[in-house]
């Protein structure tokens, strides 16, 4: 049995601070090829979820928020907002689940955010057509800090 305590969500912070990505998983599934994916994922304000979509292979995807604070964004074709949801625990708000093929993102809110996510398995890292072309790349440091501001303000 593993537990998810609070000794383990400050653990995965405290990596995820030291992470130049500013966020950490820890895996609750025991091998990637495992049916279920289940995690922990800690992430810091700054970190980028590139807007993303699971097309192929088609996976639902679950979010649960266990502390902190963080919105998640649905976006059309196109780029544009359609839908925005501040996960916030302390205001009743839990989680979300995205269905296969929607483009969603998430902005960290709050230093010391924790989700739990669950997809369906076995781990396959997202191929190109999976990321928004209309979203910078990661390496692009300054759009991508223009970018989490234009969310942030969408807010």
């Amino acid at each position: 049995m593993k537990i998810i305590d609070q000794k383990l969500l400050n653990q995965t912070t405290e990596k995820a601070k030291e992470s130049p990505r500013l966020r950490m998983n820890y895996n609750l599934h025991d091998s990637l090829e495992d049916s279920l994916n289940r995690l922990i994922n800690a992430m810091e304000p700054g970190t980028y979820l590139r807007p993303h979509r699971h097309l192929n292979p088609n996976k639902d995807e679950s979010f649960l928020i266990l502390r902190g604070k963080a919105a998640i964004f649905i976006f059309d074709e196109q780029g544009h907002i359609t839908k925005k949801q501040i996960l916030d625990p302390l205001n009743g708000v839990y989680g979300a689940d995205i269905k296969a093929g929607v483009w969603h993102s998430l902005l960290v809110l709050e230093t010391g955010t924790v989700i739990y996510e669950a997809k369906e398995g076995p781990f396959a890292p997202l191929s190109p057509e999976n990321f928004a072309p209309w979203s910078p790349e990661p390496e692009n440091t300054q759009e991508v800090e223009e970018y989490l501001a234009s969310l942030a303000r969408s807010l």
